[in-house]
């Protein structure tokens, strides 16, 4: 009986070093916080104070928003929704076979498998905007830079998760399709994807609504769509045409999320 004392006694001095060592981490994570809320300004109140009569002007020159242009904008808006629906399918094109050299369990050798995913690193690492500028340049303005903008950036993002879906499947599937003599291809389409699909789905859905949002940015480079008609409007500081802008964006924001919901509803 000498020897439950010390175990107990083990299991509590354990116990008590694992929370100090929670504790020295919790304390860090803020630390580390505050010290980056300081550095950029957001504990000083004076910039605030000093915002509020900008704020209280631009407030007064937003409201209330003016519709007169709307008709212009019904093009512009369905060129954005257009956009994200292009960008997400070219996106999942080219990540789900990248995300099969990604994967640990289906890549050929680990130098496929580096470079994949330094190539995935890569195209997360650059901005849509830069992307924006970047293809604008090389086929002119308009929505077509735009979707090679969203979709060649979405392909970082959803490879990435596309990969970590694959590598979390049940490995019997797939050792019972090679035993069987399958094909590489025929493993991945008949011990793979029926295990993955519904991730994929859901993966596909929320990118697309992160899609659209981010189309709208889109025009501030040339890229068409009704972010085009967002910077025009603030170059000309008409404030009640971009709070009017700004609301028709809320509007098919919010519709998207729900046909998303109602996708993934659909897919249970």
């Amino acid at each position: 009986m000498s020897g439950v004392p010390s175990a107990y006694e083990a299991l509590l001095a354990r116990d008590g070093a694992a929370r100090l060592r929670r504790g020295a981490a919790v304390l860090m994570i803020i630390v580390l916080i505050v010290i980056a809320m300081a550095l950029t300004g957001l504990l000083d109140p004076r910039r605030f104070a000093d915002a509020w009569p900008a704020v209280k002007q631009l407030s007064s020159e937003m409201f209330p928003p003016d519709f007169r242009r709307f008709d212009a904008w019904i093009r512009p808006l369905a060129d954005t929704l257009a956009m994200s629906v292009a960008g997400t399918a070219l996106a999942v094109a080219i990540s789900l076979p990248l995300a099969l050299f990604a994967a640990r369990n289906t890549t050929p050798n680990q130098i496929v498998y580096r470079a994949s995913r330094a190539l995935l690193n890569l195209l997360r690492s650059i901005p849509e905007l830069i992307m924006g500028i970047i293809f604008v340049a090389m086929v002119g303005f308009g929505a077509l830079p735009g979707v090679l903008a969203v979709g060649i950036h979405s392909v970082g993002m959803i490879g990435k998760f596309f990969a970590e879906s694959i590598e979390h499947v049940d490995p019997k599937p797939i050792e019972a399709a090679r035993a069987a003599g399958a094909s590489p291809l025929q493993v991945v389409f008949h011990a793979i994807l029926p295990q993955v699909l519904p991730q994929l789905a859901d993966t596909t859905i929320y990118r697309w609504e992160y899609n659209f949002r981010a189309s709208t940015v889109l025009g501030a480079v040339g890229a068409g769509g009704i972010g085009f008609e967002l910077i025009a409007a603030l170059r000309v500081l008409e404030y009640a045409q971009v709070s009017a802008i700004l609301i028709c964006i809320l509007v098919c924001v919010t519709m998207v999320d729900g046909i998303g919901d109602l996708m993934r509803n659909h897919l249970k």
